[in-house]
């Protein structure tokens, strides 16, 4: 085969000037843009890891602007915070400085209004907004937190900043937590209200006795103590202590604290006595809010009154003395009282003796508002061993909680409620006195009033009368209502469609619900100072005979006064510190004055844990806005790092490319310059 010069063309010139054109046309490219590649097609490798990293640039910002968010709202609570710790420095001075007993009643007023205003400013920064966005109300942020009695309307949901793949940082914490958290490490302590003094000389300590206590009394053990309460595990308890002339109040301390169960070896609550004869009782278990106590003490001047066979203290009212006519009331029982409270006997005789009443006391009024003062706590969460998280620890029941979950079913028959009897007594809206009773009661409860018995129906689509540990806590309060506000079923025992309408109608005229803290309340809704009064007890509550139950639940109680306990109320604890001194009361006093004022010496202890808890939560705050830096700082750096490498897959270097230029033009002149050579070689051999 004959080789021609159009042969030379196309395999030199025609194929390595369109390779060469191609590259050089590439690189221009890569100079002009600055990237390796414009499209897919021009390397898959490239485009693909250039794809992934470019996602991570969009994940990264997501992340810092999560964050940075975050961080703002974290950094404002944490200011806050510090304010509010200020507040609390100032309150604690204010207290210290009520105490010391020089103050005169005009000084301590002016401590009082100082107080208040301190209290204004608690609220106002309890309140603090951010953008439109309110620091403690959960996520519902943009509902005001704290109303001016100091209840809360936010929720308890956290809010986390997204900080990585699956990582997410709380970056708020809730009004919930913050206002009414728990402190799984605190003891709950209370104290008696009631001041003591002995019979016979000025001192009251350990080793006075019995006869100097209470005097001398005839026959053996004839002073009695009625203690009623409840332990640590939320366990009702009742006991009548007997002690002789020559027991000491040590002995008498000791036979409480055996009372809540300790022995020899092991104490579950200190017991003591301070200057004022006022009976302490702490907790030694963290963490529960359960702890109670209520003592009568009983004093028998004529062993014929037979004080020992008495098995219901309301007997106490037939015959009792007041300690100033002790000494000289031979004949007569001594009654001492160790709580008191302005809450009225009920379903009981008139009587000057309030302190004998543990449970069987009419809910506090306050204009149309009937309230009850126990909260209703779920058992199962009381105890300090018992695995749940913090905030539900002590849990309020709410209206769909069943009365079996909250009761103590140790009373009675073991591990129901079957055979449990409530009383309910007072009057109704009309101001006509009632007298009614709920009945727990295999088959089918029922509640009674003015002779007639009504079924309390179930939601079922049956509809047949509740079992008794099936009933909640709304279908209690819907018979409350009904009775309090005289609106019945049609017909006795009512079928399920009256027991409806029966509920609805009385809803229209009071409103019978669970306060946030776990209370029963009845609001009239037609009369601003209502008629109405409300005692809802256990029918046990006072029966002492030897092995009679104790009560399954408490609903108000006339009990000990709270010093400390792990369940946080901020802003009504804080009312309670103010209104010790605005009472001028150095410690709880029943005799003059609100009962259970709690004291300005208490108050400071109140104050120092309601420190100790928003330290606790600036703390979490703190590690929160701590948590939050180094997350932006670390997506600063992934960033800064996805960049670089970023550029490293796709950007052009400059260099290499002017490089890769040059010698592609260097090329591309070599080889024209042979094709040029071979060119003429052809013609001369043409020629």
């Amino acid at each position: 085969m004959r080789i021609t010069s159009s042969m030379y063309y196309k395999d030199i010139y025609g194929q390595n000037n369109s390779k060469l054109s191609k590259e050089l046309f590439d690189v221009n490219k890569q100079i002009a843009s600055g990237l390796q590649i414009q499209y897919a097609k021009d390397d898959v490798g490239i485009f693909v890891e250039t794809m992934r990293l470019d996602n991570e640039m969009v994940v990264l910002g997501q992340i810092q602007k999560s964050t940075e968010s975050g961080y703002k709202f974290s950094n404002q609570s944490d200011v806050v915070l510090s304010e509010f710790e200020e507040s609390i420095n100032k309150t604690r001075t204010l207290l210290i400085q009520a105490a010391n007993g020089t103050n005169d009643d005009v000084s301590l007023d002016a401590i009082a209004q100082e107080l208040r205003a301190i209290e204004s400013n608690f609220k106002n920064l309890a309140n603090t907004s951010i953008n439109g966005q309110y620091l403690f109300s959960g996520s519902a942020v943009d509902i005001k937190p704290i109303n001016d009695d100091g209840t809360y309307n936010g929720n308890d949901v956290a809010m986390s900043a997204f900080t990585g793949s699956g990582i997410s940082q709380q970056y708020n914490i809730t009004g919930t937590e913050l206002f009414f958290g728990e402190e799984t490490t605190s003891k709950r302590q209370i104290t008696s209200n009631v001041v003591q003094s002995p019979n016979v000389g000025n001192v009251l300590d350990g080793n006075t006795t019995m006869a100097d206590y209470n005097g001398t009394l005839p026959g053996a053990n004839q002073h009695h103590f009625y203690l009623r309460g409840t332990k640590s595990d939320g366990t009702a308890f009742k006991t009548d202590i007997q002690l002789g002339n020559a027991d000491t109040i040590d002995a008498l301390l000791t036979k409480i604290g055996e009372a809540y169960g300790n022995t020899g070896s092991v104490d579950v609550v200190n017991v003591s006595m301070n200057a004022d004869g006022q009976i302490v009782i702490e907790d030694k278990m963290k963490g529960s809010s359960k702890l109670d106590f209520h003592m009568v003490g009983a004093a028998d001047f004529n062993a014929a009154d037979n004080l020992a066979a008495i098995t219901d203290i309301d007997a106490l009212d037939v015959e009792t003395t007041d300690y100033a006519t002790a000494s000289a009331g031979a004949g007569d029982i001594f009654v001492r009282e160790y709580t008191q409270s302005s809450l009225t006997s009920a379903g009981t005789a008139a009587s000057n003796i309030e302190g004998i009443v543990y449970d069987r006391a009419e809910f506090s009024k306050n204009g149309s508002t009937i309230t009850s003062n126990a909260p209703q706590i779920l058992k199962e969460t009381n105890t300090s061993t018992t695995p749940v998280t913090k905030l539900d620890k002590n849990a309020f029941a709410t209206p769909s909680t069943k009365i079996s979950d909250v009761a103590d079913l140790s009373q009675g028959i073991a591990d129901t409620l079957d055979g449990t009897t409530f009383n309910l007594e007072g009057t109704d809206i009309n101001g006509v006195a009632y007298s009614a009773t709920v009945d727990f009661t295999a088959g089918g409860s029922t509640f009674t009033v003015g002779g007639n018995t009504y079924n309390i129906y179930n939601a079922d689509s049956a509809r047949t009368p509740t079992e008794p540990d099936d009933m909640t806590y709304q279908q209690l309060m819907d018979v409350m209502n009904m009775v309090t506000t005289d609106t019945l079923p049609a017909t006795v025992p009512g079928t399920a469609a009256e027991y409806d309408t029966a509920i609805k109608n009385s809803s229209l005229l009071g409103n019978t619900h669970l306060t946030y803290d776990g209370k029963i309340e009845f609001n009239d809704l037609y009369n601003s100072s209502t008629n109405v009064s409300i005692a809802l007890y256990d029918s046990n509550s006072d029966n002492f005979a030897v092995g009679a139950s104790s009560s399954v639940m408490t609903f108000n109680t006339n009990n000990a006064l709270t010093v400390t306990d792990p369940k946080t109320d901020f802003f009504k604890t804080l009312d309670d510190v103010i209104k010790s001194v605005e009472d001028h009361k150095l410690n709880p006093d029943s005799s003059s004055g609100d009962p259970r004022n709690v004291g300005i010496q208490n108050a400071i202890s109140m104050l120092d844990d309601l420190s100790d808890h928003v330290f606790r939560s600036h703390s979490k705050v703190g590690a929160q806005s701590n948590a939050l830096t180094t997350s932006l700082e670390r997506t600063s750096a992934l960033e800064i790092s996805t960049m670089t490498l970023r550029s490293s897959v796709i950007d052009t270097d400059l260099a290499e490319a002017s490089l890769e230029l040059t010698q592609l033009n260097n090329n591309y002149q070599a080889m024209l310059s042979t094709v040029g050579q071979i060119s003429q070689l052809s013609l001369v051999n043409y020629l």
